[in-house]
């Protein structure tokens, strides 16, 4: 037999570990510092990882119990239904779940460009096509706005705005959210991605499923209305140091109670992820020391590096270094390993994840003399 027609999909490409690039170049992982795959330098929440120890004896038990309890942990937090929660296996499973949930046969979906290749993989997976939108670069930096996804948007089923967006570090204000959703047909879903949201002072989209007042100064409205066109991605991967584990989640419309039964794979976070994700939510102390350590990051690298640099709500900083190849190549021999995002569409660029202090400005001083040369 032959396997369906796979032309169209694309393959995701993670950044290297140090293990694999430590094997290349015949040398200690112990010399190498990774800045490319926005991980958490301060590792897991240290309640999690004690979760996780103890965990293991719970595995041979199904995680229906603990998954409640996440869940009803999850909706506590953001202030909804236990129904308006979808845990599953990473961000991506999450987006995998709305895709189920939203998409026939031939449906569209609009992603930016460039951004995250997953979006468009899950659409093509569930048999949809892919329309891109652009994020272009402007005189003040990547710009994303209301504009650029409507000009592009031909009442496609989902529109995916990611915010902070990677790997840019630009961001939607929640008016602007609102604006898309807005001005797109009544059965288009906006899903807004915010799985770098514990680094923007912007307000959650999670606000728009209600009619609370909103008094951030990133929305000019005093009261949004309750939608049912927006859901929400989150994920424990960022700033809670469990990309391992993988556990995200989407936050979606009341109206959608019962959908997530229907489009779950069975048993959708482990024992061990659930337990991990329960205790990293009672870890604020990790949270800070990271959301704090992002903004040294950044800002060290923005008044430090010999390059041009970009405005970021993320917990990475893009750089404009012209070849982005051969610097990254070069650094990495120098044992500093940052994103070259040639495969974002940007060949002049690079990614540089903020890092510890000694870290960040081990890669700092690194570029500088690559670039210097």
């Amino acid at each position: 037999m032959e396997l369906r027609d796979l032309s169209d999909h694309v393959e995701y490409r993670a950044g290297r570990g140090i293990e694999e690039v430590a094997r290349e170049l015949g040398r200690d992982p112990s010399d190498f510092v990774k800045l490319s795959s926005n991980e958490n330098p301060h590792g897991p929440s240290p309640k999690a990882a004690v979760a996780i120890r103890e965990a293991a004896t719970e595995v041979h038990r199904y995680p229906k119990a603990v998954h409640a309890d996440l869940t009803t942990a999850l909706a506590d937090r953001w202030d909804v239904d236990d129904e308006q929660v979808w845990v599953a296996n990473g961000g991506d499973g999450a987006l995998d779940y709305l895709a189920r949930a939203t998409l026939d046969p031939g449906d569209s979906v609009l992603v930016p460009s460039p951004g995250f290749t997953y979006y468009g993989m899950s659409a093509r997976f569930h048999h949809g096509d892919v329309a891109e939108y652009d994020v272009a670069e402007g005189p003040d930096g990547f710009e994303m706005t209301p504009e650029a996804v409507l000009d592009a948007y031909d009442g496609e089923r989902v529109v995916y705005l990611t915010s902070p967006h990677n790997p840019t570090g630009a961001r939607f204000t929640l008016d602007e959210v609102e604006a898309v959703a807005d001005r797109t047909d009544d059965d288009t879903l906006v899903l807004v991605d915010e799985a770098y949201g514990e680094f923007t002072e912007t307000p959650s989209a999670v606000s728009l499923f209600d009619d609370r007042d909103d008094t951030d100064e990133q929305s000019s409205s005093s009261n949004h209305a309750s939608r049912d066109d927006v859901a929400v991605l989150r994920t424990f991967s960022k700033a809670y140091g469990l990309a391992g584990i993988r556990l995200g989640y989407a936050v979606v419309p009341e109206s959608w109670a019962d959908a997530y039964a229907r489009v779950q794979t069975p048993f959708a976070a482990s024992v061990i992820a659930c337990q991990a994700g329960l205790a990293a939510l009672e870890d604020d102390e990790h949270v800070e020391t990271t959301t704090e350590s992002v903004e040294w990051g950044r800002q060290h690298v923005h008044e430090h590096l010999d390059a041009p640099t970009y405005e970021s709500h993320g917990n990475f900083v893009l750089a404009k270094v012209g070849d982005a190849a051969s610097v990254t190549e070069a650094a990495k021999r120098e044992g500093v390993l940052v994103r070259d995002c040639t495969s974002f569409g940007l060949p002049e660029h690079v990614r540089i994840t903020t890092g510890t202090r000694e870290e960040t400005e081990r890669a700092v001083a690194v570029l500088n003399g690559v670039l210097d040369e």
